[in-house]
């Protein structure tokens, strides 16, 4: 009888523990952004803030003491909060008052020797010394962590951090951070450190701001002395992966950066393209911005395919990846004595040159992961002792192909590009032999291989060559826009180094054994990101007065369309690159530090933009942080905010014109008389009558005086259109920032030409119809005092045929 009741307490418990489990199940984290309460709080003490964030909770959550439940309390990015919280939990969230919205978090992917170099930054000379090297600026990089005691983060020769810093050091050991690496943290989706367990982190916060380490190189490639691109910057990692990427991470590190103090955020990840008020990446950089805080991001690593673009938000420096001019060669001599040349960052010298049995697993059998060398794959073929063929893909990485081929017994490895990567080569730290050929040259080892039955090759190790008059090229793997979240605006901003990178590493790449003295090779936009927000922190450093939104136009008005021997900046089919892969064109910070005039936008004039975009006043407020009067705001065209660039579709009209006059019509002379002055033009495009349907124009607007005092571009696209959509002139507006400090050029501008450089691609939309009349307001910055239009010079690159579109300034003072 007394068992009874103590199988039935079991039972009981055993139903409890299960409906526990089963409830556990259920949770996972979501985003919540609610309304500001009556009393702002926001000002008030942390605590009273999480109060009226736990108000929202469900009552069983926020009575209980399951703290866990409630993840990070925001206070920087925005009004909100990160919760583990049940669908039911989020319904009953959803009937109080000030409640927004609640989203689960997404797990967001990640996406130098030689590129200080190449991009013009030269020890003890030219921009690099104007701007002290980027002394004062702290750079808070999002990323895996950082390996501390790498010489790239040793302090020799930097100055205390500026007083303004608040942000803690939580490794568990003392000595890691100085005054090089002045703060670290970690969050709660990690493993408990900042210290870097993955490389990735190490190797971006080197690049922006690493020390000089003389001697760096990996396994003798590449060697020279490795810098960061603002050496005397400090930097802070924040530690958001391990390895994926959670959304409440980022905005909890976003929320901390700005608490602490730094100048510019470098966040090489993101995720795919959502609307701005639910892209917690663009509102956490909303936050920033309106503090002054540059942001800078990668646009990922989905091209070369177009609307594949990461951090499209305007307030964000969206970059793109790009080669340099440095080729870590290695070339495959076929037994026909063709020799293709390819990269690889692995290249023993005991490997002999002889030819060696080539065999190709895709030949001849069913199984369709053999072309991808899978290691199930590889378990039928004779590959003892060969040089193995290997396609590129699979859902596996080029090292991961190496393992498999050295574990079947192959000697060696060829890795042949699939059609969309083309001529885009990466040298990666293979563990044997190896070499990466293009698409055109896999084709010709393929025919090879076909021809014979007994092929054979061998790879001739070559080292390290510098010189390519192509470069930059962009890069395959480089997102490519048109922006789905706003197609008015031109993305990517900019392009730079990213393929290639050599950086620090958290451990020895040979040996696996950590070390002082590691450094990696690798290639992504994540790569391109810190080279971008390294300039940023030099712009700051010699411009303390410039808004984030004036060193993005410094950055992008002053860009390198061309190439090193001066021809259109190719993609990797080597064809000339469209402007949804280039964004202005390839970054130039000696330019960069001296624009003359730029666009500068206030954080107040993202509102009528906002609405242009159609957006409520909930979904505005996730943006801002503020309540504003809807309709007190007059809404504009995404093309009409004082952006660098811009994008629409004109209406249908039939206009033709003279495009080799001599004059710009309708122009008149735009006159500075003082430092900082605004004066706006509007440029005014008609459709000619047989300009074809879902055609893409695009080109740039280049403002160039007889004596070379000032440079400005603007970056185009115009989609042609069936529909009738009103007036057909379509006049677009922009505005130039400021900058104090004078320069030696002459005291005025006695002429200006345009240039269009007309590019087309059939097909690809652009977007929706984005206005009539846009302007933009530029600010003088040096003594250049007059812009006089003279011309426009279309041009015709490659076999695309062109249409053309009348341009004309209207220029006005305000």
């Amino acid at each position: 009888m007394s068992q009874v009741p103590i199988l039935s307490l079991i039972v009981t418990l055993i139903l409890q523990l299960s409906s526990a489990n089963a409830n556990d199940s259920s949770l996972q984290t979501y985003i919540v952004h609610v309304d500001l309460p009556d009393i702002q709080l926001l000002s008030e003490q942390s605590q009273d803030l999480e109060s009226w964030y736990n108000s929202f909770l469900p009552t069983t959550i926020a009575t209980s003491t399951e703290t866990s439940r409630m993840a990070y309390s925001y206070r920087n990015v925005f009004s909100g909060f990160a919760a583990k919280l049940t669908c039911e939990g989020v319904k009953s969230m959803q009937e109080k008052k000030g409640f927004i919205s609640a989203r689960p978090q997404q797990i967001l992917p990640l996406h130098t020797t030689h590129t200080p170099n190449f991009l013009g930054l030269h020890q003890n000379m030219g921009f690099w010394k104007q701007s002290n090297y980027g002394n004062g600026i702290i750079i808070g990089v999002l990323d895996t962590g950082i390996f501390p005691n790498h010489p790239s983060f040793n302090d020799e020769g930097m100055p205390p951090p500026p007083p303004k810093w608040k942000g803690p050091c939580e490794f568990n050991f003392t000595g890691a951070c100085n005054n090089k690496l002045i703060g670290a943290r970690h969050f709660r989706n990690g493993d408990g450190t900042p210290l870097d367990f993955d490389g990735h982190g190490t190797h971006t916060a080197a690049t922006a701001a690493g020390n000089f380490v003389r001697g760096a190189n990996l396994s003798g490639l590449a060697n020279g002395t490795a810098v960061g691109i603002a050496p005397l910057a400090h930097l802070a990692m924040y530690k958001v992966c391990s390895p994926g990427c959670s959304e409440s991470d980022i905005l909890a590190a976003m929320d901390a950066a700005i608490e602490d103090g730094v100048d510019v955020l470098s966040i090489s990840l993101g995720g795919p393209s959502r609307p701005f008020h639910e892209d917690n990446i663009a509102l956490g950089a909303f936050s920033a911005m309106e503090k002054g805080i540059f942001v800078s991001s990668s646009a990922g690593n989905y091209g070369p395919f177009n609307l594949s673009l990461a951090n499209e938000a305007p307030w964000i420096l969206t970059v793109g990846a790009s080669t340099t001019d440095r080729k870590l060669m290695a070339t495959a001599v076929l037994g026909n004595n063709q020799e293709l040349n390819g990269e690889s960052a692995f290249q023993p010298k005991d490997f002999a040159n002889t030819q060696l049995s080539l065999v190709y697993p895709g030949s001849n059998v069913s199984d369709f992961n053999a072309v991808y060398c899978s290691k199930t794959s590889l378990d039928n073929v004779d590959a003892q002792g060969k040089i193995v063929l290997c396609q590129v893909g699979g859902r596996m990485t080029s090292v991961e192909k190496g393992r498999a081929v050295r574990d079947a017994g192959g000697a060696a490895m060829i890795l042949i590009n699939p059609k969309s990567r083309a001529h885009s080569t990466f040298a990666d730290a293979h563990v044997i032999p190896a070499t990466n050929l293009n698409y055109e040259d896999g084709l010709r080892i393929l025919a090879y291989v076909n021809s014979t039955s007994t092929p054979t090759a061998s790879i001739v190790f070559k080292g390290t060559i510098t010189g390519d008059k192509n470069s930059p090229v962009v890069a395959s793997f480089s997102s490519r826009g048109p922006s789905r979240s706003s197609p008015g605006i031109l993305k990517p901003d900019i392009i730079g180094p990213g393929v290639n990178i050599l950086a620090a590493w958290h451990l020895s790449v040979e040996n696996n054994a950590n070390t002082k003295s590691n450094f990696n090779i690798i290639s992504g936009t994540s790569m391109l990101c810190p080279h971008l927000s390294g300039v940023a922190a030099l712009l700051k450093s010699a411009h303390p007065d410039w808004s984030p939104a004036a060193i993005k136009s410094a950055i992008m008005t002053t860009a390198d369309t061309m190439n090193l021997q001066n021809e259109p900046i190719l993609d990797e089919r080597h064809l000339p690159a469209d402007i949804f892969a280039t964004g202005a064109g390839h970054v130039n910070p000696a330019r960069a530090n001296d624009p003359g005039l730029i666009y500068d936008i206030e954080p107040r004039e993202y509102l009528p933009y906002l609405c242009g975009l159609n957006y409520t006043q909930r979904q505005i407020f996730a943006v801002l942080q503020h309540r504003v009067n809807y309709t007190a705001e007059s809404r504009i065209p995404e093309g009409q905010l004082n952006y660098p660039s811009f994008s629409f579709r004109p209406g249908l009209s039939h206009q033709t014109f003279d495009t080799n006059s001599d004059k710009c019509w309708g122009a008149t002379i735009l006159n500075f008389s003082e430092l900082n002055q605004k004066l706006s033009f509007e440029v005014t495009f008609r459709r000619l009558g047989n300009a074809a349907n879902t055609t893409v124009s695009q080109g740039y607007i280049l403002w160039k005086s007889a004596n070379f005092c000032d440079v400005m571009i603007l970056g185009i696209t115009i989609k042609i259109t069936t529909r009738k959509l009103g007036n057909s002139d379509e006049k677009f507006r922009r505005t130039k920032g400021r900058r104090r400090i004078p320069t030696k050029f002459p005291t005025e501008l006695d002429g200006i030409h345009e240039i269009w450089e007309n590019k087309f691609s059939d097909g690809i939309s652009v977007g929706k119809y984005i206005g009539r009349k846009i302007r933009r307001k530029i600010v003088r910055r040096n003594f250049c005092r007059k812009l006089v239009p003279t011309s426009i010079f279309p041009t015709n690159i490659g076999r695309r045929k062109f249409y053309n579109f009348e341009n004309v300034l209207r220029v006005t003072k305000e």
